[in-house]
């Protein structure tokens, strides 16, 4: 009797050589890097710290990145999702946190309210789980899209010099972005496989070549780090716990539990492996763990990034090792600041021109699933259309909620909240609420989350096809 054949390893499992690892995982680090540092620069500067404090907060953050990313790819117990996800600071907390620091809290009170809301998160993940069947196609396409969408000014404000250049604008700027752009497309159409995978790692290192003899960069900064910087627990003192921080606090949670949310589903489409009720709430018990983590460690709450969401699509590199690497060497980073020095030292044009790939990408993602939905006698394409328009409204015009209460803003200021709770509600009004003229029945009730026959197995089939 011949032996039987091992059942074959889904490629998220898979764990590819280690060359193949290292570079990999330096793409992921590179195309997160500038959105990690970046909160605790603006949080920082806001509050007047001192550079040796400012340096503290990066390395601190680092090193969480890092802890953060092993726990949601590697997993343990009923914590991480065990997909190919990043975790990086949150920026629906950025104000909020400026806010408690500005107004007397200080440090102490920004991590004690971080605790608290990465110990709700813990314990709202279940719930969070159950609320699954209310992401049908219908609500993750349009959340997929939203979220590329909503990164693209992000790749533009990198493209025309960061946000803050005194060069913003640049052509000299915009055509490093367009020249970036050029090598990794055509690195990913010409080059072999492997080669093509990391285009975006190409891409930053033939940009970072060509920019340093032309000014765009310099090294200053890698000689004044220290080599090796440790975060210890409660260094800026200990926590405090004021009332009005935490609520503000609590706010952010259930934000970033809605965005993390969009972001599990997006990368579980890309790779083929669905996520579950139980799956879902062990990632975001994890992003819980990490913003306690990040309490304890002098850093901030903790989220999935969607910029990384577009390179496993962009690449189609679907190990969740490869993020662990990642993870891994956000951990050297942290440990070692003349390391995260020279990986800062890449210029924002340079990041911008990889950016509108990876990011254009998560959009097209989004209407790829988009493509699975029933839009015919029914009123999908209206929750599609007002969804996208209410999540790309603070994108557009940043300042459209300025006058409204801070609790509003903190949710409706991020175009993927936004849109993601108009694209729940609306799915709920017009597909599951029984009324005259919608269509919940037939070839589009997996469309809109409702039992139907054997369309599931059709969908999963479909979904491993188009992967």
């Amino acid at each position: 009797m011949a032996p039987t054949a091992p059942p074959p390893v889904h490629p998220v499992d898979e764990i590819p050589p280690v060359r193949h690892l290292a570079a990999f995982g330096l793409q992921h680090v590179l195309a997160m890097y500038a959105g990690a540092v970046a909160v605790p620069l603006i949080v920082g500067g806001a509050m007047k710290l001192s550079p040796a404090d400012l340096a503290y907060l990066i390395t601190a953050d680092l090193l969480v990145c890092g802890i953060a990313t092993l726990i949601q790819c590697v997993g343990f117990w009923r914590f991480g999702v065990r997909l190919p996800i990043m975790q990086g600071c949150t920026f629906a907390a950025v104000s909020p946190m400026v806010l408690i620091g500005t107004t007397g809290g200080g440090l102490p009170a920004i991590y004690g309210s971080v605790i608290v809301a990465g110990l709700a998160i813990v314990l709202l993940a279940p719930v969070f789980g159950r609320l699954l069947r209310f992401f049908p196609p219908l609500v993750t396409g349009t959340v997929i899209l939203i979220i590329g969408l909503s990164l693209l000014p992000v790749a533009g404000n990198w493209a025309a010099g960061g946000v803050g250049s005194a060069e913003f604008g640049e052509p000299k700027n915009l055509a490093l972005a367009a020249f970036v752009l050029v090598v990794v497309l055509g690195v990913q159409r010409f080059a072999p496989v492997f080669l093509s995978r990391i285009a975006v790692l190409i891409g930053i290192v033939v940009g970072l070549a060509v920019a340093i003899p032309l000014g765009f960069t310099d090294f200053d900064g890698v000689g004044d780090a220290d080599w090796v910087g440790i975060s210890t627990p409660f260094h800026f003192g200990a926590p405090t716990f004021q009332a009005s921080a935490i609520i503000s606090m609590l706010v952010v949670a259930l934000v970033t539990m809605t965005e993390t949310t969009g972001d599990l589903i997006a990368v579980g489409e890309m790779t083929g492996r669905k996520v579950e009720p139980r799956s879902l709430a062990d990632g975001l018990r994890a992003d819980g763990f990490s913003t306690v983590l990040g309490g304890v460690f002098n850093t901030f709450p903790y989220t999935a990034y969607a910029q990384n969401v577009g390179l496993v699509g962009m690449t189609r590199v679907r190990s969740r090792w490869v993020v662990a690497t990642a993870g891994g060497i956000l951990v050297l980073l942290g440990l070692l600041p003349k390391l995260g020095a020279v990986v800062a030292a890449v210029p924002a044009p340079v990041l911008g021109g990889a950016g509108l790939v990876m990011f254009g990408t998560v959009a097209a993602s989004g209407v790829r699933t988009l493509a699975r939905v029933e839009f015919g006698d029914n009123h999908n394409l209206t929750v599609v259309a007002v969804s996208v328009a209410v999540g790309m409204l603070p994108v557009g015009v940043p300042t459209v909620y300025a006058k409204f209460p801070d609790w509003f803003q903190t949710v409706m200021n991020s175009g993927i909240s936004a849109g993601c709770l108009t694209a729940i509600v609306l799915n709920l009004l017009f597909n599951h609420l029984a009324g005259k003229g919608g269509s919940v029945g037939g070839d589009s009730a997996e469309a809109v989350g409702l039992p139907g026959g054997g369309g599931q197995e059709t969908v999963e089939k479909s979904r491993e096809e188009v992967v």
